[in-house]
């Protein structure tokens, strides 16, 4: 049996291609864009940005409480004062790739250095 959809976390992820010398502009960008996001929306859990070895793809990772707030803020990024397109064209991404997910399974190490799994219901 599934369970509700709104009982699960939403997670967003876009991958950019760029050039390694657009790197590091576009990581403060999605730093700042992130940190706008985290701050104006309800629903924020975390975020991460990560970058391969070779300077070549950004990974930006977003997760909320659920969808809608998810995807209230991701409306807000796309029209927004700090348009996320003219922020692709800035940094000259190649290519950039969105996924959403729902959050099924966590594993985490908490502070007393156990591991806590959590199927998502």
């Amino acid at each position: 049996m599934q369970s509700p959809r709104n009982n699960r976390s939403f997670t967003q992820l876009m991958a950019f291609d760029i050039e390694p010398q657009w790197l590091q502009a576009l990581v403060t960008a999605l730093s700042e864009q992130t940190e706008r996001l985290a701050r104006d929306h309800k629903g924020f859990l975390s975020a991460s940005i990560q970058a391969s070895e070779d300077g070549r793809r950004v990974l930006n990772y977003l997760q909320w409480q659920t969808r809608e707030a998810g995807e209230a803020a991701f409306r807000s990024f796309e029209s927004g004062e700090q348009d996320f397109w003219r922020l692709i064209q800035a940094h000259r991404a190649k290519a950039v790739t969105f996924g959403s997910f729902q959050v099924l399974h966590n594993i985490e190490r908490s502070l007393d250095n156990a591991l806590h799994c959590q199927l998502v219901d």
